[in-house]
């Protein structure tokens, strides 16, 4: 389904992808770690092609994502459903305006029909009675949630999580991750999640990559990572990773 290919990018001086090469089946669940500053979120935005390469390639359904025109992309998005680290909720907007955000746009349904719709979806997240509030008066948890019905209005096949856990108690990380293995099976959707978190990367990942100095150094099925044999694998899944990977220099 996707399928990503010596990518290369650099901001300045700074070259951050050096190189990654990822294949992720149709309906996989695949987890890419790393530390702060890996370049997980750079990897990410390159699969929806919010940034462009340098050098390399990302096939999507044997597309190739920097080869298509205005319209293609704009097709080709509607396939995607993306939770952001922070939500990234619109201040401005109540619950279901957010969560509608795109039919609104598209302005071929009407307000009610788009509201209805968004009630459904804030029930499949576990949310109800919140439609009218406004994200200032939502819980961290609950912004996750309303992020993910956002993701999800427009029955996605690939589904993008930036950080899903960050910033949440470990009893609400783990709400998240019983949510985005509901929705795996509900949807039938193949999943990129970046994250940091090893025990979410545990619980929803069918394979696991480590992503480190911009590149895939490892990548195998949860157990097989618990038991690698590699050296910065190892240290980061035992804690001992500083947010930069700067403490592993003796070790690679």
């Amino acid at each position: 389904m996707i399928e990503i290919i010596d990518l290369h990018k650099s901001f300045g001086k700074n070259h951050v992808l050096q190189g990654v090469n990822l294949k992720v089946d149709r309906g996989e669940s695949m987890v890419v770690m790393g530390g702060s500053g890996s370049g997980k979120t750079i990897l990410i935005k390159h699969i929806i092609r919010l940034l462009r390469p340098d050098s390399g390639k990302v096939i999507v359904d044997g597309r190739d994502m920097a080869e298509l025109n205005e319209k293609e992309l704009y097709k080709m998005r509607k396939r995607f459903g993306m939770l952001f680290q922070s939500a990234a909720l619109f201040d401005s907007l109540s619950v279901w305006e957010n969560v509608g955000f795109a039919l609104l746009r598209e302005r071929q349904m009407k307000e009610s029909d788009v509201k209805k719709i968004a009630i459904e979806e804030l029930k499949v997240v576990g949310l109800t009675g919140v439609e009218d509030l406004m994200p200032s008066e939502l819980s961290g948890g609950m912004k996750k949630r309303v992020g993910l019905a956002r993701a999800i209005i427009h029955n996605p096949e690939i589904l993008l999580y930036d950080e899903p856990t960050t910033g949440l108690d470990p009893i609400l990380a783990n709400t998240i991750g019983d949510l985005i293995l509901e929705l795996k099976k509900r949807l039938s959707v193949t999943s990129v999640t970046i994250t940091h978190d090893i025990q979410a990367a545990y619980k929803i990942a069918d394979r696991i990559a480590m992503l480190f100095k911009g590149r895939i150094i490892e990548t195998g099925r949860p157990d097989e990572i618990k038991n690698t044999t590699n050296p910065v694998v190892r240290q980061f899944i035992s804690g001992g990773l500083a947010a930069s990977g700067e403490d592993l220099e003796e070790v690679v």
